[in-house]
């Protein structure tokens, strides 16, 4: 279902303010721009009609910019599709990692040092646990995602990451946590590993203070480690829910005036209790702003067994290890985000027959043609 209320309709109420803004960069003033004219006639669009059943309806283009909340639907099935014949028939555990609000500031101004910093360093703690004979002794694999923002759109830089229970030997054989599947590694233990290999990691980025390393080593820093996956499909339904996310989904938005913007939100300090929350709308735009990364900055990165490069060799190696075939690729319909898929006849039957300009369709054809948005 469509959302009713949408961040781009904050972005064209205030557009003026927002390319003034002091805050506010040239990139993310054009990525604000590609969300504000996404799916409108800005961006031009095509004519589709039905093979089968005739219907005709008008689709305007999407602006594909990853930080847009209406175009990360497809971009998440395709993602979620390919990893499909990744999954190994083993136990996953959920490892969240957590830098402190001590970093928030440097965040802001130093985003690409801090959030690469962050993946480095959770990778090293994972593979650093993985090595020592006493917890497995052998090459784990990871997949990390990278959120930068709370509930509130606040910022909260941490990474959801997805690590097999288990790794290969250096004979290549395959070894199952020492925990018998009930925990991957000491949290406590990986927490002070992590927060030495992350400040080593951002030394060797920039030169931070000496009073801000001195205060992430007085910081209690938070590593979270989640029971199992009950069966590796699940793995790729929490993937769905993470991996193309941004800061704040358009069906979160319960209202927008001329001065406020509410949206809801979930307090877990309260059980996940459902709240609402309204905020000015510069503040909202500024909150949401906060959350573009970066120009090439990758946000879901893969290591060790699960690497671009190692897992064409991994992957079946460990399927041949464990006896198990990999499994074929599921044939996947997209009814909502698929533009080739007809409602009317449930099948990928639409064709375009037209294109539109980005100066729009003419009134007087279209007028009477339903738009898809």
């Amino acid at each position: 279902m469509n959302a009713h209320f949408e961040v781009a309709h904050v972005l064209r109420q205030h557009w003026t303010e927002v390319e003034n803004h002091p805050q506010i960069n040239r990139w993310q003033l054009r990525t604000l721009s590609a969300l504000k004219r996404c799916r409108t006639a800005d961006l031009g669009g095509h004519v589709d009609a039905c093979t089968e059943c005739g219907t005709i309806r008008i689709s305007y283009n999407s602006c594909r910019n990853r930080h847009c909340p209406k175009c990360q639907g497809k971009n998440r099935e395709d993602w979620i599709a390919k990893r499909e014949a990744e999954l190994l028939p083993v136990p996953y555990f959920h490892v969240v990692f957590t830098l402190p609000e001590t970093l928030n500031q440097l965040a802001i101004y130093q985003p690409k040092a801090v959030y690469d910093s962050l993946f480095e360093a959770s990778w090293q703690t994972v593979r650093c646990f993985a090595k020592d004979p006493k917890h497995l002794g052998a090459k784990a694999g990871m997949i990390a995602i990278l959120h930068t923002w709370g509930q509130t759109m606040s910022l909260h830089p941490h990474l959801h990451c997805i690590v097999p229970g288990g790794g290969l030997t250096k004979k290549g054989k395959w070894r199952t946590a020492k925990s018998k599947g009930k925990f991957l590694f000491p949290v406590k233990a990986m927490s002070k590993v992590f927060r030495a290999k992350y400040v080593k990691a951002l030394k060797s980025r920039i030169n931070p203070d000496k009073e801000l390393i001195s205060a992430l080593f007085q910081k209690e820093w938070v590593v979270f480690a989640k029971r199992p996956f009950g069966h590796p499909k699940a793995v790729l339904e929490y993937l769905g829910r993470y991996t193309h996310k941004v800061a704040i989904s358009n069906h979160r938005i319960l209202e927008i005036d001329q001065k406020q913007t509410t949206f809801s939100y979930k307090d877990y300090r309260q059980g996940a209790q459902k709240l609402e929350m309204s905020i000015d709308n510069l503040e909202f735009i500024r909150r949401f702003t906060m959350h573009i990364l970066p120009r090439g900055l990758v946000r879901i990165r893969h290591f060790g067994l699960l690497g671009s490069s190692a897992k064409k060799v991994s992957i079946p190696l460990i399927h041949q290890e464990l006896g198990i075939s990999i499994p074929e690729k599921e044939a996947r319909i997209l009814e909502v985000y698929n533009p080739r898929y007809c409602a009317c006849c449930d099948k990928e039957t639409m064709v375009s027959i037209q294109r539109i300009p980005k100066r729009g369709p003419p009134k007087a054809v279209f007028s009477s043609v339903p738009t898809q948005f």
